[in-house]
């Protein structure tokens, strides 16, 4: 049986291990431009030894952007910026793919020049999200009601995703994943109770499901299957999007996907967010339906990933906050060494400060 430690094949990539890191939004990018710099370069090294580093989420236009100093991926500064981070994790062993990013509704209108975010329908919903203060600190300010996209807006948001993969794939990286979980904009068109359209877009789960599945038919169109994976969180409540049909939602997707020969599935599970854990009937249910790599995300540890890599139910595990507090997860796990204690107040915005200032084992 595989184990968490061994090679892993993700479409074109070979990974080192299995240890994901998985996307983790730091809010560090320079601004204004929203780019990634030096500092990030240095985070992401840090922890090179992954099987595969997933980068924050990066927006895929001006519209995606949803919170202060998050990177973009649509300027030409922004593709310089983000080659100067994978030429680093190149050099130091590592793999890297991009996590393309358009956060919908959960935004706020001072991103926009005053312009309102845009979702699948327009409605109140409780949420929040993060915008800078006067004291230049992060803010937590609540969402305004979002306009919905028109039809005839659909296209461009689509061209969004195969631009900025063109733009990936100029900036360095290995692959792209597309961002279509936890309330996001793909996520809010494929759930029920943030999708109320009528169009073809709206109504049956297959046309609440058109828009992530053109979006990935672009993105392979742009580079290929094999470069390309998605991530999905149909189960659980994230950023005011609860999906009451979410367990046969994730399904039909997996489908989906499964017949496009992605390089990965990535499932981000409710309980990293304080919901239930995944049960095992569900997880076989997902594997009958997705025959391709699936990576588990969602209060993972080296006890949790072995059980469900041997079991067959995953290839591979992302971790999150582990992994921001220990840079050199993977050899951590081998060795059965301790990890770092967290600092979650430094995780959002800021400096090297709770960034890049965890030490690897045994350094002073």
């Amino acid at each position: 049986m595989p184990s968490l430690l061994d090679p892993l094949t993700l479409g074109a990539v070979t990974t080192q291990n299995r240890v994901l890191m998985a996307p983790l939004t730091r809010m560090r990018a320079t601004v204004p431009g929203d780019v990634a710099n030096d500092l990030m370069a240095e985070h992401y090294v840090q922890r090179a030894s992954a099987g595969l580093l997933i980068s924050e989420g990066t927006q895929v236009s001006p519209e995606g952007k949803g919170y202060m100093d998050t990177p973009g991926i649509h300027s030409e500064e922004q593709v310089a910026g983000w080659r100067r981070v994978t030429d680093a994790v190149h050099e130091a062993g590592g793999l890297i793919a991009a996590q393309l990013w358009h956060v919908g509704r959960v935004s706020h209108e001072s991103f926009h020049d005053g312009q309102l975010p845009v979702s699948a329908s327009a409605g109140p919903y409780r949420n929040r999200t993060t915008v800078r203060g006067e004291d230049g600190r992060p803010t937590r300010v609540a969402c305004p009601v979002p306009r919905a996209l028109r039809t005839e807006e659909v296209p461009r948001v689509v061209e969004d995703y195969r631009r900025a993969t063109v733009n990936a794939r100029r900036a360095g990286f290995d692959l792209v994943e597309i961002h279509g979980a936890h309330g996001y904009l793909l996520h809010q068109f494929l759930a029920a109770d943030s999708n109320l359209r009528t169009d073809s877009y709206g109504g049956s789960l297959a046309n609440r499901a058109r828009l992530m599945l053109e979006v990935v038919d672009a993105v392979v169109d742009a580079w290929s299957a094999d470069r390309v994976a998605i991530r999905i969180s149909p189960i659980g409540s994230f950023n005011g999007t609860s999906d009451p049909e979410g367990l046969e939602a994730g399904l039909h997707v997996a489908r989906e996907l499964g017949r496009r020969d992605l390089a990965f599935l990535h499932l981000s599970e409710p309980d990293w967010a304080g919901g239930p854990e995944l049960d095992d009937d569900y997880r076989r249910a997902l594997r009958a339906a997705h025959p391709g790599p699936i990576v588990g995300a969602g209060g993972y540890d080296r006890a949790k990933a072995d059980r469900l890599i041997g079991a067959g139910l995953v290839d591979a595990a992302a971790f999150g906050r582990t992994f921001i507090a220990n840079p050199d997860l993977p050899r951590r796990l081998a060795e059965d060494l301790p990890l770092n204690e967290q600092r979650p107040e430094s995780f959002y915005g800021g400096d090297a400060e709770g960034y890049t200032d965890y030490p690897a084992y045994g350094a002073a």
